[in-house]
This record gives C-alpha cells, structure tokens and sequence, in this order.
C-alpha cells in the first residue's frame, strides 16, 4: 500500500500540486458549485493517477483539483468512491492516505443526503 500512496503522491506533485492545506471530499450537492470557486485550479483525472479508484456514479466528475480557496490551498476531490462499487476499503481510502502524504491537515467531506422519516422534516 505504500508504494501506491508513493506513486500517487509522486504522479501528483508532478502536476506542480505541493502542500495542500485542506482536503476536501466534493459530495453530489456541491461537485460542481465548489469547484468554480477555486482560484488558479490544477485538474487531474483519476484514472491518470496511478492506483486511484474510478468513480463509477454518474454525477461524480473524477477529478482531482488542487488551488486557492480564502486564502487556502485547497485539494478537492469532485467525485468519490463507494464499496458497493466494488472496492475495497484499502481502494476506497487511498485517496485520503495520498493527501495526508502530500501534506494535507484539515479533510472536510459533503454528501448529499435523504430521509423518508418525517421526523427529518421538522425545521430545527
């Protein structure tokens, strides 16, 4: 598993991606609206990193973006990955492994999500 991470990382920072303060996983509801907010964006595709899962939901872009964001470089991730796609959990968290390696400190991650409880419906 090391020699991916070490591979992954090495293929990314190629790309001119050094030292990401933030890593962000992109859920369906803010892939794209979050995306255009990045300053200066560097566009990786998965599937051109070597040992990253393909997105196999339609809605995820497979995308790795790295820029500024308020001041922050931000490593985004537009489109994740889902055991019942077939990975397995060693697959699914490579790509956090590979930003920590590139010196990623604080990981926000979105989802988008439903309820068909009623209690879901109340306003808080």
């Amino acid at each position: 598993m090391l020699n991916q991470i070490n591979e992954a990382v090495r293929y990314i920072q190629s790309h001119g991606i050094t030292q990401p303060e933030v890593g962000v996983i992109l859920g369906t509801g803010l892939g794209n609206r979050f995306v255009k907010e990045i300053k200066n964006p560097v566009v990786i595709n998965y599937n051109s990193i070597p040992h990253f899962p393909i997105s196999t939901v339609e809605f995820h872009k497979g995308k790795l973006i790295y820029g500024e964001l308020k001041g922050k470089r931000i490593l985004a991730m537009q489109g994740r990955f889902h055991y019942y796609e077939g990975y397995d959990m060693q697959q699914i968290t490579l790509p956090v492994r590979v930003m920590k390696f590139l010196g990623v400190e604080y990981l926000l991650i979105s989802n988008a999500a439903g309820s068909r409880q009623s209690i879901a419906r109340r306003k808080f």
